[in-house]
């Protein structure tokens, strides 16, 4: 249908705007500064009340900015025995960040919140290449107000970087696809390459919807377009390939341990326990982490929009997918090379086959993945938005976008409803707003001129106000932990930033935190330091009120309030070596790197299932008075070790400590003294 397509000016048009157009183009300046100015205050404002936010991530951030070695491999500690469980790439914008301005709070999550500002203005910018400056504002402003967005964006994960890149892949093959380019296909080649270096396989996932559009739709022979999508793959595996290939021929007892892996390899952290171990589930590797499943609902068609991840990314779902269904319904008769039909299909094909793999893998997934989810949903609402209203004259067009405006009205009431104590009131303005507009739009009257400004606002109250609100709410919260969550507090049952969970199955993006030495069975609420700083404490152990996810206030590490002990904080800044302390898993270590500024050993890893280090290696970093304490508890156990984990390396090393050193006690946690003296 010919009023999908962006309307254009005639051949013989003047190139010289007249006054009107001129006033139009500073109009859309303005807009799009405004857009971007609201954007970086929703991100940036307060953006230190989540203190380290992921302290697992903001302990490797901080031994980056001690060592330039554990930078590059994305080392949990400075003195380079483990990495953590994903590819450094996200690794290096922050800890870059912190080397320029020191480590803290805001070095470390700055740099997010640029990158969000950023993906915003480059989605307006890919939109409005084709469809205009309307849709270009509405596609970056439904992204900015994504709630899983504001989340993430002021979060340290590596999901902020996967987003942007993801964006700059999206923006080079539509560029490419409209003069079959090859530079601008590698681009969007190099920087796939790219995500895969700060979440891997998951960076792959718009692979297959971005080769099939330039395949169907740019405008070069078939044999072209072939050869172009092969040296394309090749700029993939070589921007992706350099840095696996770079650990692999690093000699290994010169760089850290793998994290997550069954044999010290990347490949196959991320084949195995980051790749079919997420998809297929079971016992995973390296770790464990297969079968998480219930963090964001039971695998299906319905899992995005269900109580989980709902809330985090559904609310312009609906539009989107209706969107697309109508844009390639009027384009089905359009050229092999129509435009529109092929930024269609760029989004659509991110959208589908992102949202399918998310809906029905049976390993980990957890809500905030969504995030990745959310350009693909903002570019198609905006897109059908504006080429619906453009082809308003017809009956087909208005009734699509009708559908749009009633469904995403009454979606918004669903999602408001599950917590009636926010803003009760605004749940009901959507669904009538939605309601009026479908009315009105079925019936024609948008063809008049003040009913279609009349209809358009209530489009607006259809679609903003739910995302918007619940976006704010988001923005208002501290968050820190291993799963985060949007909304209010009551949202996540009082607990802002994090969702409770029973504590089953571990992995450092995914689920409980590891219980503090000396807690027993407590879990720690490993909250950062209230200033950001190193070598801080919090005065209760708390963010704001909230707790850290799986934790209970009361466990950590010889403390009261689930925080490093002053007493112990001493001990370990005064050692001399390597390492001030060796603990059981990686979140127990990097809550003793943040309060004191040290490295820790995390034995075993996350999970205390990597055999890292081993016995020997253990023995000998004690021998060579490497090591200064050992501290008892922590951990995750178990592992590919077996069941109960007692043929670990972690347990192996604890029983020897236990044999070989007298324990002593330090601020409630127990602790062994390793160096003489």
């Amino acid at each position: 249908m010919t009023t999908l397509a962006p309307r254009r000016p005639p051949k013989h048009a003047v190139p010289a705007a007249p006054p009107k157009a001129r006033r139009g183009v500073r109009a859309e300046h303005v807009a799009l500064a405004a857009l971007l100015a609201g954007t970086a205050l929703l991100y940036l404002w307060n953006l230190s009340s989540s203190g380290y936010a992921n302290s697992f991530y903001a302990a490797a951030v901080q031994a980056g900015s001690q060592s330039w070695t554990a930078l590059l491999f994305g080392s949990l500690d400075a003195g380079n025995a483990i990495t953590v469980d994903k590819p450094p790439a996200s690794l290096w914008v922050m800890g870059l960040s912190a080397r320029i301005f020191g480590f803290n709070s805001w070095s470390l999550l700055a740099p997010q919140a640029l990158m969000g500002v950023a993906s915003v203005a480059l989605l307006y910018a890919t939109v409005r290449r084709r469809f205009g400056p309307a849709a270009g504002l509405i596609a970056g402003a439904a992204l900015a107000l994504t709630p899983v967005a504001v989340l993430m964006f002021r979060f340290d994960n590596p999901d902020a970087l996967l987003v942007l890149l993801l964006v700059v892949a999206a923006w080079a093959v539509g560029r490419a696809t409209e003069t079959a380019s090859l530079r601008w296909l590698v681009l969007c080649g190099v920087a796939i390459g790219f995500a895969f270096l700060t979440k891997m396989l998951q960076g792959f996932l718009v692979l297959p919807g971005f080769a099939l559009v330039y395949l169907l739709a740019a405008p070069a022979g078939l044999g072209r377009r072939v050869s172009h999508l092969l040296v394309a793959g090749l700029a993939v595996v070589a921007s992706a390939g350099w840095f696996i290939a770079l650990v692999e021929i690093w000699p290994a007892d010169s760089r850290p341990y793998i994290g997550g892996s069954a044999n010290d390899s990347l490949l196959e952290l991320a084949l195995g326990y980051n790749g079919l171990g997420r998809i297929l589930g079971g016992d995973g590797n390296g770790g464990g982490g297969g079968g998480n499943t219930g963090f964001g609902g039971s695998p299906g068609l319905t899992r995005l929009f269900g109580d989980s991840m709902g809330t985090e990314i559904s609310w312009l779902l609906p539009a989107a997918l209706i969107a697309l269904v109508a844009g390639l319904w009027f384009t089905r008769r359009a050229p092999r090379t129509d435009g529109t039909r092929a930024q269609l299909l760029i989004w659509g094909t991110w959208l589908l086959v992102t949202g399918a793999v998310f809906s029905f893998m049976s390993g980990t997934m957890h809500p905030y993945y969504t995030i990745a989810l959310a350009p693909a949903i903002a570019a198609l609402t905006g897109i059908g938005t504006v080429q619906l209203w453009r082809g308003r004259d017809g009956l087909a067009a208005r009734s699509a976008l009708a559908l749009m405006a009633f469904a995403t009205g009454v979606w918004s009431f669903v999602l408001l409803s599950r917590d009636p104590a926010f803003l009760p009131g605004l749940r009901w303005v959507l669904p009538a707003a939605g309601v009026v507009a479908a009315i009105g739009l079925v019936a024609g009257a948008a063809r008049r001129k003040r009913a279609a400004v009349v209809l358009a606002l209530a489009g607006v109250l259809a679609g903003a106000p739910g995302t918007a609100a619940w976006a704010v709410a988001t923005a208002g919260q501290p968050h820190s932990g291993s799963i985060p969550a949007s909304g209010p507090a009551a949202a996540s049952g009082g607990n802002p930033g994090s969702q409770s969970i029973d504590g089953t199955g571990t992995e450092p993006d995914a689920t409980a935190e590891a219980p503090g030495p000396g807690a027993g069975n407590g879990g720690t609420t490993d909250v950062p330091p209230g200033d950001g700083t190193t070598g801080g404490t919090q005065s209760d152990g708390t963010q704001s009120g909230g707790t850290q996810s799986g934790g209970t206030p009361g466990g950590g590490m010889g403390t009261a309030g689930g925080r490093t002990s002053e007493e112990l904080a001493a001990l370990l800044t005064a050692t001399t070596g390597t390492w001030s302390a060796a603990v059981n898993g990686s979140q127990s270590a990097a809550e003793l790197e943040l309060a004191t500024g040290t490295a820790v050993i995390a034995i075993g890893g996350w999970s205390g299932g990597d055999n890292s280090p081993t016995l020997a290696e253990f023995q000998q970093y004690v021998a060579d008075g490497e090591i200064g304490y050992y501290i008892a508890g922590g951990g995750m156990g178990g592992g590919p070790g077996g069941g109960d984990g007692t043929d670990s390396a972690a347990a192996q090393i604890a029983a020897w400590v236990e044999a070989n050193f007298t324990a002593t006690t330090a601020g409630g946690s127990t602790l062994y003294a390793l160096q003489a003296g």
